[in-house]
């Protein structure tokens, strides 16, 4: 049988190595979940150290790339209603994944499996916690703010960046750099005040930075193809306040999802919990329900959360966030050596105060 394999080019006998590997494994072994990739075995040959996971066809980046046209918005709703399950799964479980990104998405067929556990942290264990998680443009604001402490909530606002990128086929926040980032999430989110992110000022006056200046904008200008209740959704777990972010049990309640609750044609007139499938939703709608009973949420609470909306403006301004072909190759991004650390030197040489050119990215 084929399995999915990564290594570790060099075998280094040291006690970080070692602290990895037990991590990933007792991460592994506590997440037992149809949508989290299961790890098969560990070998080391040579200086080589090979994680063998369960094969999977190809990552949602590869599935975005290769499709020449957008995914229909029942696919894009089965894929994130198992990926929530995992999430709330890990999550109750006391852990968070901190590197949440397409390419550790692994897609066969309408399954969809969390993958990449080396960056997965419990929820009880020690701060300060690793300033550099998750791939840039999924990293959730207190994270390039360097806070020392975060929760579960960053993998809510990675989600929220990664919906938005399924509709369009372009990251919603595609930052050069941590400043550019920030930059990059105001000028659609607008900048944070006292009501919307009193922590996240706290943040910036800590390490001297001062946030760019910038409007919201209708997140409907940047997502043109999503329906109310995903832009709604999308919203919600971009929120720049990490405890005004919903919970993944929280998200699986939202409107968004209804359709993938299978209701028996004879309960739906009399069923209050749930929405009966509406009938756009077709033969996809039949697989999220399939998909619905094979991966079932539990018990849920009939109540929906008070959905957050104060990030959806009305106002009429460019959105800022051009598209960009991104490539498989992420290392720049991915280093934790990397030099883009925000400070006040660097963020002060953005030029906040005035529009930017068009950004030109490499291909």
């Amino acid at each position: 049988m084929l399995h999915n394999i990564s290594h570790i080019a060099s075998w280094l006998p040291s006690l970080h190595l070692i602290k990895c590997m037990f991590q990933l494994q007792q991460s592994l072994r506590r997440m037992n979940h149809p949508n989290i990739v299961k790890l098969k075995e560990v070998i080391r040959e040579n200086d080589t150290l090979f994680f063998v996971f369960e094969y999977m066809e190809c990552n949602l980046y590869q599935l975005m790339k290769s499709k020449g046209k957008p995914f229909s918005e029942s696919e894009i709703r089965n894929w994130c209603f198992q990926v929530f399950q995992a999430l709330s799964h890990m999550h109750q479980r006391g852990y968070f994944h901190r590197d949440l990104k397409p390419e550790n998405l692994l897609v066969t067929k309408e399954l969809i499996k969390v993958a990449d556990f080396g960056l997965a942290r419990e929820i009880i264990s020690e701060p300060p916690y690793t300033e550099y998680v998750s791939t840039r443009w999924y990293r959730a604001p207190e994270v390039l703010l360097q806070a020392s402490v975060y929760s579960s909530a960053v993998d809510m606002w990675a989600m929220g960046a990664i919906i938005a990128e399924l509709f369009s086929h372009r990251p919603l926040f595609p930052g050069s750099s941590e400043a550019d980032e920030i930059y990059k999430i105001c000028s659609i989110l607008g900048t944070p005040n006292q009501h919307t992110w009193a922590g996240g000022l706290q943040l910036a006056a800590s390490i001297n930075f001062q946030f760019p200046q910038s409007g919201s904008i209708n997140l409907s200008e940047v997502v043109p193809t999503a329906s109310e209740d995903a832009l709604n959704l999308i919203s919600w777990l971009c929120s720049w306040d990490p405890r005004k972010r919903p919970t993944a049990v929280e998200v699986l309640q939202h409107p968004f999802f209804q359709p993938c609750f299978y209701v028996p044609p004879s309960l739906r007139f009399r069923s209050t919990g749930y929405a009966t499938t509406p009938p756009s939703v077709g033969a996809k709608g039949a697989m999220d329900q399939k998909n619905a009973r094979r991966y079932p949420v539990g018990s849920l609470s009939n109540g929906r959360p008070a959905v957050n909306n104060s990030y959806l403006s009305t106002n009429n301004v460019p959105a800022r966030a051009a598209g960009v072909q991104r490539k498989l190759e992420l290392d720049h991004q991915v280093k934790p050596e990397s030099n883009h650390k925000l400070t006040k030197e660097n963020a002060m040489n953005q030029p906040w105060s005035r529009l930017p050119p068009a950004p030109v990215r490499s291909k």
